[in-house]
């Protein structure tokens, strides 16, 4: 895991809120269903102004901890979020740092790996610790880069 400088993004898509426990417990899980919404072809066609065509899972409100409930968004980067399509919201994800970790093989395994190590970094107390603000997934065609949110100077 590198520390990086994540730049601020918009991302506009749809919402659930959720936490790990209810994901791993059968009949409470809310990703599945909004990951499905997201992959029915052109999901996200009619959104104006995106910036590429990256699907992205932003993860934040977190209550406390990566034991509580936060809010995950499931879309795509728009330069600006001028006109909202029906039922989709938007979300500014403030530039930080961030730790970076590249997800690369079969999914979803590969991308529940990465976020295993960033659990076992958090439970460890690894530095720089995590700041439970806004994470962000970008899934692109080679895999998916994971931004974790750490406490940090952004000099």
């Amino acid at each position: 895991m590198i520390v990086v400088d994540r730049p601020e993004m918009i991302v506009v898509g749809h919402a659930v809120r959720t936490s790990n426990a209810d994901e791993t417990e059968p009949g409470r899980g809310r990703l599945g269903a909004l990951w499905a919404r997201a992959g029915v072809p052109g999901a996200f066609a009619h959104v104006p102004g995106r910036v590429d065509e990256n699907i992205y899972a932003v993860l934040t409100d977190y209550e406390s901890d990566h034991h509580g409930a936060y809010t995950q968004i499931v879309g795509v980067a728009v330069r600006t979020a001028a006109a909202l399509p029906e039922g989709m919201v938007a979300v500014r994800v403030p530039r930080s740092q961030a730790l970076k970790l590249e997800a690369r093989g079969p999914m979803p395994g590969a991308l529940q790996e990465a976020w295993q190590r960033v659990w076992k970094h958090t439970e460890s107390g690894g530095t720089p610790p995590r700041a439970f603000t806004t994470d962000v997934e970008i899934h692109h065609p080679a895999g998916v880069d994971l931004y974790v949110a750490v406490f940090g100077s952004m000099g």
